[in-house]
């Protein structure tokens, strides 16, 4: 039998954590769908852990945002635990490898150099230590090592990023608004005049000029659509309770009626 004191032992820690991980995936004794599991397929449900982490910050949900942080956790030990069985990595090589990450990106606070510098100066710093670490890894593109895993919006950022990093990129947000107005208008044409997929990549460019301008304007994109999402979700709630205190739902009513319903909600939450 094996010993169970430290999967019940509350005060173990990640010690603990570990074990059960280990426990689930013994192929004698585990659990057969997490033995079943491999990185693919253990994948989406680690991308999914960290936007409800994201959600729960954007709620201030702090209750929620403690377990939703174990879930993720959770997916961290999940992976080092296939990457031990499988010879990769450990949990403990992961953890020190981003530690020495951590020690090696902050010589101004763990070596000699001086903490006397603006956070521009220290952004500018963190980059070129960040440049130092790819050319080492043999990444010779300034777009090398962008995952094509990340969710498109994320990556759009990224990519953005990087070019700017070695001057490709507009000098102000004006710029790039003018650009968004251009491709909107490209959008516009190619409804008229071409296929799907032209018309396709004419709104991909009109997003990706978004994801853009959210970047000189210093917004996370990801986070402003998901407040985005969230007041459209309450204000059509809205709507669709004004039109049940009428005997309605939203199919019993029109067009006309929903707009002037949903122009009284957003005058109500402005005066409220």
């Amino acid at each position: 039998m094996p010993d169970d004191r430290l999967i019940h032992d509350p005060e173990a820690g990640i010690e603990r954590l570990l074990e059960i991980m280990r426990r689930l995936r013994d192929p004698e004794t585990g659990c057969p769908w997490d033995i079943e599991q491999d990185f693919a397929s253990i994948a989406p449900y680690t991308i999914e852990e960290a936007h409800e982490v994201a959600d729960a910050i954007d709620r201030q949900a702090w209750d929620a945002l403690e377990g939703e942080l174990g879930d993720l956790l959770l997916q961290t030990v999940y992976h080092t635990q296939m990457g031990a069985e499988a010879g990769h990595f450990t949990f403990q090589s992961v953890v020190r490898a981003i530690s020495d990450k951590m020690v090696a990106r902050h010589p101004h606070v763990f070596g000699d150099a001086s903490r006397d510098k603006s956070a521009a100066q220290q952004t500018a710093d963190w980059e070129a230590i960040k440049a130092q670490e790819r050319a080492g890894q043999a990444q010779r593109g300034a777009l090398d090592g962008v995952a094509m895993g990340l969710p498109a919006l994320l990556r759009a950022c990224k990519l953005q990023q990087r070019a700017a990093r070695v001057g490709f990129d507009w000098p102000s947000a004006d710029e790039v608004i003018a650009k968004i107005a251009e491709e909107a208008a490209e959008l516009a044409e190619a409804r008229g005049t071409q296929g799907p997929e032209r018309i396709e990549e004419e709104y991909g460019d009109l997003l990706f000029v978004m994801a853009n301008l959210a970047r000189h304007l210093g917004i996370e994109p990801e986070s402003a659509l998901r407040r985005a999402n969230a007041k459209f979700t309450r204000r059509f709630e809205a709507v669709e309770a004004r039109l049940a205190a009428r005997g309605k739902t939203p199919v019993q009513s029109d067009l006309a009626e929903m707009d002037a319903l949903w122009e009284a909600v957003k005058t109500a939450e402005r005066e409220g």
